[in-house]
């Protein structure tokens, strides 16, 4: 497949990511509650909730400039194999169809960001029963999915800055301030449900 083609397709993909999982979401969260769900990046600059924030948010930004860089021409992949651009294209659309399963799945606690002044029901059914981050999870097998469709030294870095940033979101921010709302229901939440992965990073 010619790179153009595999980054026109990743900017495709982008788009349809970027209406389905923040704009379509979004307007289904106001139509439900009153609220779009967007708290965007909190914490005072240089903290450990702001430095999460900014680097999700630059891990998603790389992801859209490699494919227009390599369709322009500016950045040339590191790998063009066909088997890699398929396989991208489909763990891409996996990770979209993941994405909203799993926000329909969190019904009105859905968010981006957190409202430290905010206490949401601590959704612990479908498929948050097999991991407690499911959107999160879905948002990186989607990266992976651009990654291997336009395997580029910008996108290799805004998928390794976004594992990076949720982690630390997820670790740091999110789990420290669903303990101080939900206390021992979220414990034992935690002890049985995974992290992103069912089974894995438990907290006994």
């Amino acid at each position: 497949m010619p790179n153009s083609i595999a980054a026109d397709i990743a900017l495709v993909l982008l788009a349809v990511f970027g209406l389905l999982g923040f704009g379509w979401r979004s307007w289904l969260q106001h139509r439900r509650t009153g609220s779009t769900g967007f708290r965007g990046v909190s914490g005072r600059i240089g903290s450990v909730e702001w430095v999460a924030g900014v680097g999700f948010v630059v891990g998603l930004v790389a992801s859209v400039v490699g494919p227009a860089l390599q369709l322009c021409r500016v950045i040339v992949p590191l790998g063009n194999a066909d088997w890699m651009h398929v396989t991208g294209i489909v763990v891409a659309t996996i990770g979209i169809a993941l994405t909203v399963w799993a926000q329909l799945d969190m019904g009105d606690a859905w968010r981006i960001g957190v409202d430290a002044s905010e206490t949401t029901e601590l959704v612990q059914s479908r498929i948050f029963g097999l991991m407690r981050n499911p959107i999160y999870a879905a948002m990186l097998v989607f990266d992976v999915g651009i990654a291997l469709l336009t395997t580029n030294f910008v996108t290799i870095a805004g998928l390794v800055l976004a594992i990076a940033a949720l982690e630390l979101q997820v670790r740091r921010v999110e789990e420290p301030y669903l303990l101080a709302k939900h206390g021992a229901a979220y414990r034992r939440y935690t002890a049985r449900v995974g992290r992103f992965i069912p089974g894995v990073g438990l907290i006994r």
